[in-house]
């Protein structure tokens, strides 16, 4: 069997990793001319730190990333509001991990290319169209170099190229644009001393008006006593003006700083976090309406391109990857590739499709919200702003978005020459 895996971003990487564990032959493809370290921080989950540790690159990993350690919600005025343990601290056996993006993408890609051969990703080649036939896909690419198309012949074609995906926009033509929510988002990361437990990753306000995010990427700063700090400030535009979904578009510091004047808290001065970024990224908080196929016959959609999901759970490249992991399983016991196809999708779709829709309903925003209309100035004692059950529900409102419900099969297929005992089990938030 040959796969075509169009997208060399985490959830691709992964798949390709995952195919070839299971002896499938796969290429990948991205549009981009070299595949570079960019982004800013991204967090896996447990359920998907324990996916790549099964596929040998746990501790790789630990020298890139932070074991988060709790999140804790606080107001804009540095107040705390709640907190909980995670990772290992909450009793899982992988960590939670908060990476830089680009480090992760160039740590996946390095082991493609090590046990794929050189060859196994070709860049510069953007997805076109797929022909399918009763045995075989037919992919339309062109070549960006040369400026002409090739036609490249596989078993089967999977769509992991994100949310602008040429390949569910060919499943899906009349789809039009992502959904925005009205929430404009800013990005950066910023050389800075460790707050905290030098591990935590912090909540402060609500965006329902405006929110900060901040944790720390980067082990190897953690080792010179610094932190590398990634921010989202994420503001709700009253105007609801529409706005092209662009990863890479520069914002501006006179558009985010303003709505973070005077924030302050314990370690972390909010207007010099976001000042001291080299480079801020702006863009807005979209998804995609769940679908009901991702399988097309010889054609699948993974990660991004099959689920856009706001980043709200720390669950988008998380989903992805148990994506790559499920849909190995299933190749590799079906008879019929397509069969393995049909499997993968009954496994995965409802659980992505309602991770998607609980990160629409955000009852831990919905609380945030409360403290600020209660306490506008701020608070000496949580106790006297909620309840115990307006509390709790933050709590209920990340088990929904960030709990391992994963629906993958325990007796799957060890990998090609290697023997590895799987121990399944469902995580949940303490």
């Amino acid at each position: 069997m040959k796969v075509l895996v169009a997208g060399a971003g985490i959830g691709g990487l992964t798949t390709a990793l995952r195919l070839h564990a299971v002896g499938i032959d796969v290429l990948v493809i991205d549009s981009v001319t070299e595949l570079l370290p960019l982004g800013v921080g991204i967090n896996l989950l447990p359920h998907a730190t324990a996916e790549l540790c099964e596929l040998g690159l746990g501790e790789d990993l630990a020298g890139l990333a932070i074991p988060t350690a709790e999140l804790v919600h606080l107001d804009r005025f540095g107040n705390e509001i709640w907190r909980e343990p995670r990772g290992l601290a909450a009793g899982h056996d992988h960590p939670q991990y908060s990476v830089h993006r680009g480090e992760l993408q160039t740590l996946l890609a390095a082991a493609v290319r090590a046990r794929l051969g050189s060859g196994a990703i070709r860049t510069g080649m953007r997805f076109v169209a797929a022909r399918q036939y009763p045995d075989r896909v037919c992919s339309t690419v062109h070549d960006r170099a040369r400026d002409h198309t090739v036609e490249i012949t596989t078993d089967l074609v999977i769509g992991a190229d994100g949310l602008h995906s040429a390949v569910r926009a060919g499943l899906y033509p009349d789809e039009g644009a992502p959904r925005w929510n009205g929430i404009r988002m800013w990005r950066g990361v910023t050389m800075t001393e460790p707050f905290l437990t030098g591990a935590s990753m912090v909540m402060a306000g609500s965006n329902h008006t405006a929110k900060l995010v901040a944790y720390p990427i980067s082990a190897a700063t953690r080792r010179e006593g610094r932190a590398l700090v990634n921010w989202v400030a994420e503001v709700r535009m009253p105007d609801h003006t529409e706005q092209a979904a662009n990863w890479q578009r520069t914002g501006r510091l006179d558009e985010v700083l303003p709505h973070y004047r005077g924030w302050r808290f314990d370690g972390i001065d909010v207007g010099a976090l976001i000042s001291g970024s080299e480079r801020i990224l702006e863009y807005p908080m979209v998804d995609r309406d769940p679908v009901s196929r991702w399988v097309f016959g010889r054609v699948a959609l993974l990660g991004d391109a099959a689920h856009p999901m706001y980043p709200i759970g720390s669950n988008g490249g998380s989903q992805a990857i148990l994506d790559a992991s499920v849909l190995a399983t299933e190749l590799a016991r079906a008879a019929d590739p397509r069969d393995g196809l049909t499997a993968y999708e009954a496994a995965r779709l409802d659980i992505a499709n309602a991770v998607v829709l609980a990160n629409r309903d955000i009852p831990a925003d919905r609380v945030l919200r409360l403290v600020e209309e209660r306490a506008p100035q701020g608070f000496d004692r949580i106790t006297d702003v909620l309840t115990e059950d307006e509390l709790r529900a933050i709590a209920g409102g990340y088990q929904r978005t960030s709990a391992a419900r994963v629906s993958a099969a325990p007796d799957r297929p060890d990998p090609v020459g290697v023997r590895v005992v799987i121990a399944r089990k469902a995580t949940t938030l303490a």
